[in-house]
């Protein structure tokens, strides 16, 4: 009896013990999921002209050519922010408040963040023209101030964005008269830094860009650092080879210069290529001779991919690199192939000249 007792006894302690060691080995190894990859590259499309191409009637069609709304499009190949223009008061409502608005809410609900770019005018501002909304046109300097502020703080109030532009291209300020950076600088900075304290009081969250065209290094540091006083986060460039130069390596220089200089997140906020030199309607193209090109990215196809991807790649490259956004990738000649007043764009989109995807998307994937 003893010795079946002490036999039982050992048996179960064995069986403890085995237990014990398998339950503290599950201890000691757990399951640990892996980190979870944050998209912080940001790929872009400036895609403003849509709800007029949607609304004229025009299909666009995916690489299956198959009709496909185009943010569906842009998220299938990886494109993850989409930038916007807004003017003040537009003669025809477009890339009005209403209108950007209703585009920012398909965004969002597509699962992409959305870049407003705030012309503070009526109509396109560029380094050329930045003209007063036609409302504020009288108002003093101080009222301007006033008025800049109230329009910032409603743009938060009905889209807030996840980038504001405080302008679009300002190379020599904005609002002009009164915001020329070149004859009322003490003015101009000023604006700019009404608009920012807005938007860092009511949208905390909300990034702020200030955006210049071009790469020329006397011209970026004579810019940026005369606005060096204002409080932003990006550095916003465009680049297009007919305007800027068609060295990459000059475009390379300045996203690292200026990101080290200012301590700052430098994105390209345009750039574009053709996939072909013809056309497809009667409006004059922006880009249409050989000698308007980029030595080893023809106007093909794969040569518009390519370049972007060239793009995409030194961007990536520098740490100081953000993402970049490609401009007109949408305007197509949607007012028809005898239009005189249609797109000066059409054979730099990302659509052939039946409204097929091209392979440039490709370039967004992540």
């Amino acid at each position: 009896m003893k010795k079946n007792i002490l036999i039982s006894g050992f048996l179960t302690l064995f069986v403890l013990l085995f237990s014990c060691s398998n339950s503290t080995d599950t201890a000691e190894t757990p399951v640990v999921e892996p980190p979870i990859a944050v998209d912080s590259f940001i790929r872009a499309a400036d895609i403003s002209f849509l709800p007029e191409i949607e609304t004229s009637g025009a299909a666009l069609y995916n690489s299956n050519n198959q009709a496909e709304d185009m943010i569906t499009t842009l998220k299938n190949a990886g494109c993850n922010t989409v930038r916007i223009r807004l003017w003040k008061n537009p003669a025809n409502g477009r890339s009005g408040m209403t209108e950007v608005k209703a585009l920012s809410e398909r965004l969002k609900k597509a699962g992409m963040k959305v870049w407003l770019t705030v012309h503070y005018s009526d109509t396109w501002a560029d380094p050329a023209v930045q003209t007063t909304p036609a409302e504020w046109k009288n108002l003093s300097f101080t009222d301007l101030k006033t008025a800049v502020a109230n329009y910032t703080s409603t743009i938060l109030t009905e889209i807030n964005p996840d980038i504001i532009q405080i302008g679009n291209e300002i190379n020599s300020g904005l609002l002009w008269p009164q915001g020329n950076l070149i004859n009322q600088e003490v003015q101009s900075l000023s604006l700019l830094a009404t608009a920012s304290a807005t938007i860092r009081a009511k949208a905390p969250n909300t990034k702020i860009m200030i955006h210049y065209a071009g790469v020329k290094a006397s011209d970026t540091n004579w810019f940026f650092n005369k606005i060096k006083s204002v409080d932003y986060d990006y550095i916003g460039l465009s680049y297009y080879p007919i305007w800027h130069g068609k060295d990459l390596e000059v475009v390379k220089t300045a996203i690292n210069t200026l990101g080290k200089t200012y301590n700052k997140k430098v994105i390209i906020a345009e750039t574009a290529y053709p996939f072909t030199l013809g056309y497809n309607d009667w409006t004059n193209n922006i880009v249409g001779l050989d000698s308007q090109l980029v030595s080893g990215y023809p106007a093909t196809p794969d040569g518009q991919k390519n370049f972007v991807l060239a793009i995409k790649t030194l961007v990536k490259e520098s740490e100081y690199g953000l993402g970049f956004a490609y401009w007109g990738g949408e305007w197509i000649s949607f007012k028809g192939n005898q239009a005189a007043n249609g797109s000066t764009f059409e054979n730099q989109a990302f659509y052939d000249f039946n409204n097929r995807a091209l392979p440039v998307l490709q370039a967004f994937n992540k």
